[in-house]
């Protein structure tokens, strides 16, 4: 951080940075809730060939839903933002485990799974890193 910006500069930087990653962090899940409250193709396919039951097509965006609902509540209260976060994070590892288990090497599917994970990551750590854990 450049010393020129004092304590309030690096305050307003960590504010926005942190209000940033958060928005686009519950955009990015509240698509993916749309498509799969939708139904839409692209993921019935996909959980087809991860042997994932179409039916728990709707509690899954259910999830990514409250999620991004949740990293938009927590600027409110902070800590509903955190367990929203976590709760993302931990989504996707499981979404890792289900690629894994149905043995899926398609690049694409990884790099997908790579760009919503490390956005779920990304607003957790800016999120501790502005309010700490609580």
């Amino acid at each position: 951080m450049p010393s020129y910006l004092g304590r309030e500069g690096n305050v307003f930087v960590m504010l926005a940075a942190y209000v940033a990653v958060t928005v686009v962090a519950a955009i990015a899940c509240a698509s993916a809730a749309v498509l799969s409250l939708t139904h839409h193709r692209s993921v019935v396919r996909t959980a087809e060939r991860l042997r994932v039951p179409v039916s728990w097509q709707v509690p899954l965006g259910a999830v990514l839903a409250a999620g991004s609902l949740g990293l938009l509540v927590g600027f409110a209260v902070p800590v509903l933002g955190t367990a929203a976060a976590v709760g993302l994070v931990a989504y996707f590892l499981c979404a890792a485990g289900a690629h894994l288990r149905a043995r899926d090497t398609r690049p694409l599917a990884w790099v997908n799974w790579t760009v919503f994970f490390s956005v779920a990551l990304a607003a957790l750590v800016v999120r501790l890193a502005h309010h700490g854990p609580w």
